[in-house]
C-alpha cells in the first residue's frame, strides 16, 4: 500500500474535500490570505476543527510542486480515524479488558510510529491524539510503525480530557505516566479495563489532565537520566499491563 500523504492544492479544491468527508491531517496556508472563497475555507477550518499552519509562499510551492496552489495545500491522512465514543462501545461489546492508550501531544512522528507499533503488538484496542499539538499520521508514521498504523484504530479528540471523561463514564480506569507520584508501575492493577495516558516529550502529562485521571505511576529509574523516551517508556507500561493480564496463577 501507498503511504505517501496525499497533497491536494487550491482553496476550492480543499473546500470539496472538507465538504465530501475526507479525513484532513493539516491545512497549510499562506500569510495574509483573503478574499471570499478564503473566508469560506477559513469558516469550514474552524467549523470542523481542522489544524492549519501559516506558512511563507516558498512552503507551498514545495507541496504543490507548482505555484498554482493559491495560498493553500492540504494533507490528507493515509489512515481513517475512528469516532472514539462507537470505538469505546464497540470494544466494551467485545472484551472484558480492553486497554487504550492517550497521547497528551506527543509531537515527534518517529516516536508516535514506534508507540503505535508497540501498541498494535501488545493488543491495545485504540490509540487518542488530541487534534491540536499532536504528530500527524504520515508516511514517517507509518513506516515506523512497521504498517501497524493501519491495524490499530487511532481516535483524534478535540481534548485528551474529553477522552478522559468518556473513558472514565465507561467504567475504564485511567492511568497516567508521570514523574510526579510515589506510586509504581508495579503497584497497579492493569487487568481491570484500562487506559493509559503518555504525555509529551518535553512536558510530559498536562498537569489539568493528572488532576484527573484514577491513578499515576512511574517507572523505578536507577540510573542518573531522570527520564526514558516516551515511546521506551510506553513499551514498558504496555509491556507490564501485558505481563499482569498473561500471568499464570
Amino acid at each position: 500500500m501507498d503511504t505517501d500523504m496525499t497533497n491536494i492544492f487550491g482553496i476550492r479544491a480543499i473546500i470539496e474535500a472538507i465538504e465530501s468527508g475526507s479525513t484532513i491531517n493539516k491545512i497549510y496556508l499562506q500569510k495574509g490570505l483573503r478574499g471570499e472563497l478564503f473566508y469560506k475555507l477559513d469558516k469550514l477550518i474552524k467549523e470542523k476543527k481542522l489544524t492549519t499552519s501559516m506558512v511563507p509562499v516558498e512552503k507551498l510551492n514545495r507541496l504543490s510542486k507548482n505555484s498554482n496552489h493559491q495560498g493553500a495545500v492540504a494533507q490528507i491522512s493515509p489512515v481513517e480515524f475512528v469516532d472514539l465514543e462507537i470505538l469505546i462501545e464497540n470494544t466494551l461489546q467485545k472484551s472484558d479488558s480492553p486497554l487504550f492508550l492517550l497521547l497528551d501531544q506527543i509531537s515527534d512522528v518517529r516516536n508516535f510510529g514506534a508507540i503505535i507499533r508497540t501498541a498494535e503488538c501488545t493488543g491495545v484496542n485504540g490509540i487518542i491524539i488530541q487534534k491540536n499539538g499532536s504528530a500527524p499520521v504520515n508516511a514517517e508514521t507509518i513506516k515506523t510503525s512497521a504498517g501497524a498504523a493501519f491495524k490499530v484504530p487511532i481516535c483524534k479528540v478535540d481534548h485528551i480530557k474529553d477522552a478522559v471523561f468518556m473513558l472514565q463514564a465507561s467504567e475504564i480506569k485511567t492511568v497516567a505516566a508521570t514523574e510526579k507520584t510515589e506510586d509504581s508501575i508495579f503497584d497497579i492493577n492493569f487487568k481491570q479495563p484500562t487506559a493509559i495516558i503518555m504525555g509529551s516529550e518535553h512536558r510530559g502529562v498536562n498537569p489539568s489532565i493528572l488532576k484527573m485521571v484514577d491513578s499515576k505511576a512511574k517507572l523505578p529509574l536507577l540510573g542518573e537520566i531522570a527520564s526514558l523516551n516516551v515511546s521506551v517508556a510506553c513499551g514498558a507500561f504496555l509491556y507490564e499491563t501485558v505481563r499482569q493480564r498473561t500471568k499464570t496463577k
